[in-house]
């Protein structure tokens, strides 16, 4: 049994460790070996493309638990440097949205739909059938599209090096589709972390650097609301149950 250093991140379903230059993420013994397996190779594809990501150096089992052993990068989040320097806060957010447009621009092998996963994760949420229903025909009706989508592209999931690299981790939920539903996940998850108005000023800067109306990204808040939903939080669900409410049958939104 590894001796590990230290837990730098403990979730829900798994414990982060360093040991000497590795990062072990060890999983909960009633996580689904698929769901580790399919995490380790999001990785592997991502890692042969020019994104600098971590690289994969094992998966295997311990006991009863599994696990998938990283190369350590050694540096601060974007998020705990937003947190020790408010005063660069804006050029972090503007690092931040140039990394998530070059995710998007990245070609990679191919990966799982996005619209197969939000579809299959709306189906599971506790949203009353006409909900479920009428969500789903937004989704089909969204413009589609191939781009290489982070799926949870959050400033904890950019590693700036000691050299000023910064890397992007954390591929669990990658997937190939619409990179404005990808930039809305990020929305939402930035007015639930930080505040609304942290939100919007990175949405206006997603839009201003790519020439995107704000109304087409915001068309998808429902959807992933209604995905998040499925994640169980209670402190979050009346909030993203009443997102989903606000006319889930158009196909754009004001907020």
């Amino acid at each position: 049994m590894i001796d590990y250093e230290k837990i730098i991140g403990v979730r829900t379903d798994k414990t982060i460790y360093k040991h000497e230059n590795k990062v072990i993420k060890m999983f909960n013994h009633h996580y689904k070996k698929s769901q580790v397996l399919n995490e380790a190779l999001n990785l592997s594809k991502v890692e042969e493309t020019s994104l600098n990501v971590p690289k994969l150096l094992s998966v295997h089992e311990t006991g009863n638990q599994w696990a998938i052993e990283l190369s350590y990068i050694e540096g601060k989040s974007l998020h705990r440097l937003m947190e020790e320097n408010p005063g660069n806060f804006d050029e972090y957010l503007n690092l931040f949205v140039d990394l998530q447009i070059q995710v998007h621009q990245t070609k990679t092998p191919i990966l799982s739909k996005m619209n197969d996963k939000l579809s299959y994760k709306i189906e599971q949420s506790k949203l009353p059938a006409t909900e479920r229903i009428a969500l789903r025909s937004v989704l089909k009706i969204q413009p589609k599209d191939l781009s290489l989508c982070h799926g949870d592209f959050f400033p904890a999931n950019i590693i700036i090096s000691r050299d000023n690299k910064p890397y992007i981790i954390d591929w669990a939920h990658a997937s190939i589709g619409s990179k404005l539903a990808d930039v809305c996940n990020t929305f939402l998850d930035l007015w639930i972390e930080f505040n609304k108005q942290v939100a919007d000023t990175y949405l206006n800067i997603y839009s201003h650097k790519t020439n995107t109306n704000p109304l087409d990204i915001k068309s998808w808040l429902p959807i992933v609301a209604a995905a998040r939903s499925n994640k169980g939080i209670k402190e979050e669900k009346e909030f993203l149950l009443s997102l989903v409410n606000k006319r889930i049958e158009e196909s754009c939104y004001e907020y």
